[in-house]
């Protein structure tokens, strides 16, 4: 079997993976906080507590994964150009 075909047949099993994801499951953990929602601070003693919300998720601990966004904007942009 030819390298190229190899890879491209690779690549095209990846690709299926991470739609077939994206579809079952739109989001993720936030990267920042790890889906927690907010940051874990440590206090005098060392005990771990909570400390503000996360910023990039606003405090939900989830986030939208890049396929899911850019499948999003494909069906909104043919949504609306077909009115």
């Amino acid at each position: 079997m030819n390298p190229t075909l190899l890879a491209i047949a690779c690549l095209t099993l990846v690709t299926l993976c991470y739609a077939s994801l994206c579809a079952a499951s739109p989001f993720g953990n936030c990267r920042k906080c790890h889906g927690l929602g907010f940051a874990l601070k440590t206090d005098r003693k060392g005990k771990p507590r909570r400390g503000k919300p996360c910023r990039r998720c606003k405090g939900h601990g989830i986030r939208i994964r890049a396929g899911r966004w850019l499948y999003n904007r494909a069906a909104r942009i043919h949504r609306d150009g077909t009115r």
